[in-house]
C-alpha cells in the first residue's frame, strides 16, 4: 500500500497549527486570571497608598476608633479587624468540629449508599445565598438566641458568625471527607488488627493522618470567612466598636466597605479612600490564610 507523503506532511502540518492555536487559547485563559489578580492589587495599593499619605499607619493600626464618617474623624482599623476576627472565630468553632464529626461518620459509619445521599444534602448549604443566611440569621436565629440569653442585642457577632459557621461547614466536611478517604486502607486494618474500636480508629489514626488535608481545609475556610459580606452586614449591624463580647453589635471590614460604597462619599476623598485601606487588610488577611493552605498542601504531597 502506498502512502501519499504530501496528504501525511498536509495532516502534520494543520495538527500543528490547530496545537498551537489550542496553546494560545490555554495561555490567554490563563492570562486573564492573572491579569485580573494584579490589576486587582494595582487598584488596592494605587488608592490605599495616598491614604497613608495623610494618615500615618502608626494610627491606623493602634487608634481603637474608627469614625471616618463622623465629625470626629478617627482612623483606627482595630474595631473592624477585631469585629472581622471574632465572627471568623466563631465560624469556625462551629463549622471546624461539626465538619470534622460529620467527615468521619460520612467515612466510616454509614454505608456507600447512604453517603451519596447525605453528602450532597450538605453540600446543598453551599449553594445557599448568603444574603437569605444573613437574614436568617437576623429573623430566626437572633430571636432564638435572645430567649436564651436576653441581654442579647437585635445585632450582634454570635448569631452572625453561627450562621457563617453553617455557610462554611460544607467546604470543611467536604475536604475533610476528602482528606480521610484519602489515607491508605492499611492504617485503619492496622488499627483494627491491633484492637482498636472504630471511634480509636477515626480520631487516633486517621485524622492525625489526614491532619495536613484537614489543616488546609481550615484555612481556606478561613479565608472565605474573612471575606463574607452579607451576613455579617445584616446580622452583625453597622458598628464599629472595638468589643470582644459577641454579644455586641460589631461591623466587620467587608460590611464597612459595603456601608461606603452605597453612601454619597465624594470620590478621591480621604473617607472614600478609607475603602482602600480597609480592602488592603483584608486582601492581606485572606492571602495569608489562603497560602498557609497551599503550603499545608504541599508538605501533605510531599510526605505521601
Amino acid at each position: 500500500m502506498q502512502i501519499d507523503r504530501k496528504k501525511v506532511d498536509g495532516t502534520q502540518r494543520l495538527n500543528r497549527i490547530i496545537e498551537k492555536f489550542i496553546v494560545i487559547l490555554l495561555f490567554l485563559a490563563t492570562s486573564v486570571s492573572i491579569i485580573v489578580t494584579f490589576s486587582i492589587i494595582y487598584i488596592i495599593f494605587s488608592e490605599a497608598i495616598p491614604f497613608f499619605k495623610e494618615v500615618s499607619l502608626v494610627e491606623f493600626l493602634t487608634d481603637t476608633q474608627w469614625t471616618p464618617l463622623f465629625t470626629q474623624k478617627h482612623y483606627g482599623i482595630l474595631p473592624l479587624l477585631v469585629g472581622t476576627l471574632l465572627t471568623s472565630l466563631i465560624a469556625l468553632l462551629v463549622a471546624v468540629p461539626s465538619g470534622i464529626v460529620i467527615a468521619v461518620f460520612l467515612n466510616e459509619y454509614v454505608s456507600a449508599k447512604v453517603r451519596d445521599v447525605i453528602k450532597p444534602i450538605i453540600e446543598l448549604l453551599a449553594l445557599v445565598p448568603t444574603v437569605v443566611y444573613g437574614y436568617f440569621a437576623l429573623l430566626i436565629v437572633t430571636p432564638a438566641l435572645q430567649k436564651i440569653i436576653p441581654d442579647l442585642q437585635s445585632f450582634n457577632a454570635l448569631s452572625a458568625g453561627l450562621v457563617m459557621g453553617m455557610m462554611i461547614l460544607p467546604m470543611i466536611a467536604s475536604l475533610t471527607d476528602d482528606a480521610i478517604k484519602s489515607v491508605p486502607r492499611s492504617l485503619r486494618e492496622a488499627a483494627y488488627g491491633l484492637g482498636a474500636t472504630r471511634f480509636q480508629t477515626s480520631f487516633k489514626v486517621l485524622i492525625p493522618a489526614a491532619s495536613y488535608g484537614i489543616v488546609a481545609a481550615v484555612m481556606l475556610a478561613i479565608a472565605r470567612a474573612f471575606g463574607e459580606t452579607m451576613i455579617v452586614t445584616i446580622a452583625a449591624g453597622q458598628f464599629p466598636i472595638l468589643t470582644f463580647d459577641p454579644r455586641q453589635p460589631v461591623e466587620t471590614i467587608t460590611a464597612y466597605i459595603v456601608q461606603v460604597t452605597m453612601g454619597d462619599v465624594p470620590h478621591d476623598s480621604l473617607e472614600y479612600r478609607t475603602v482602600f485601606a480597609a480592602a488592603l487588610v483584608l486582601f492581606l488577611l485572606t492571602s495569608i490564610a489562603t497560602s498557609l493552605s497551599f503550603y499545608v498542601r504541599r508538605k501533605m504531597a510531599m510526605l505521601k
